[in-house]
């Protein structure tokens, strides 16, 4: 990172550590994600994905080391987690001051929801209710958005929907953001930078140069995908056919 970016970093993070019993998950991590970066981090089941997006979070704490981290974050998790007894615009609102219906409306509109404001959440798609999880996090205009897989749950057309929308309010809205994956193509398609994490540190960093709008059939974006998969340990004679299960690379 230039020494411009380093100015610019909305997350900062030295020599990182959480152990849990005698195993090291994160052991001397490093990271930083510039304002409006879109950083994608990727790895094996119990990487550490999920405990590095927790500490930044400040949903759980770090064992050593060095995280900043701006006081606006907020979180979307794999699961919508809305209060079943609140409307769809309260769920939006809820923890907002009182008076900011209109900035709730507005965020239903971004998502396309504007129509839902008066629906319960039992009512909604498993799509309509994490894009109700979307608007509840832009809405307090954040300056770090973690996405914890919040498409794994989805089925591949509304996955592939919801990429798109993220793609489009993370642009126009400008926060940092770190979404953790186990999707291959979903971290190539969407991030600025995509990482990967493996025995507690970052083995891989690197900034992706597809053109956009990004196309799995690009040259460009099939060696990347074939690196970051070579980084991933995933067996080379698995490469050259696609499917969501040797993307989905926690699955293997």
């Amino acid at each position: 990172m230039t020494e411009n970016a380093h100015q610019q970093a909305a997350v900062r993070v030295r020599g990182l550590r959480r152990v849990f019993g005698t195993r090291a998950v994160l052991d001397g991590l490093e990271l930083d994600i510039a304002r409006g970066e879109f950083v994608a981090l990727l790895g094996a089941s119990g990487s550490g994905k999920t405990t590095l997006l927790r500490i930044l979070g400040a949903l759980d704490g770090a064992d050593g080391g060095e995280v900043l981290v701006p006081e606006a974050r907020t979180i979307v998790f794999q699961e919508p987690r809305l209060v079943p007894s609140k409307r769809v615009l309260p769920n939006v609102t809820v923890a907002l001051p009182r008076g900011r219906r209109e900035d709730g409306l507005r965020a239903l509109a971004e998502v396309g929801l504007e129509r839902h404001a008066d629906a319960w959440p039992a009512t909604l798609s498993g799509g309509e209710a994490q894009r109700v999880a979307l608007a509840r996090a832009l809405v307090r205009e954040p300056e770090l958005l973690l996405l914890d897989e919040p498409f794994a749950a989805l089925d591949a057309l509304t996955r592939l929907k919801m990429q798109d929308l993220v793609d489009e309010l993370c642009r126009r809205h400008r926060p940092a953001v770190l979404l953790v994956t186990h999707d291959v193509e979903e971290a190539v398609r969407l991030a600025d930078r995509v990482a990967v994490l493996r025995d507690g540190k970052l083995v891989t960093d690197e900034k992706v140069t597809v053109a956009r709008p990004r196309d799995p059939g690009d040259p460009a974006f099939a060696t990347l995908r074939r690196r970051l998969l070579d980084d991933l340990g995933v067996p080379a004679a698995s490469h050259p056919v696609r499917t969501p299960e040797l993307d989905r690379v926690g699955v293997i």
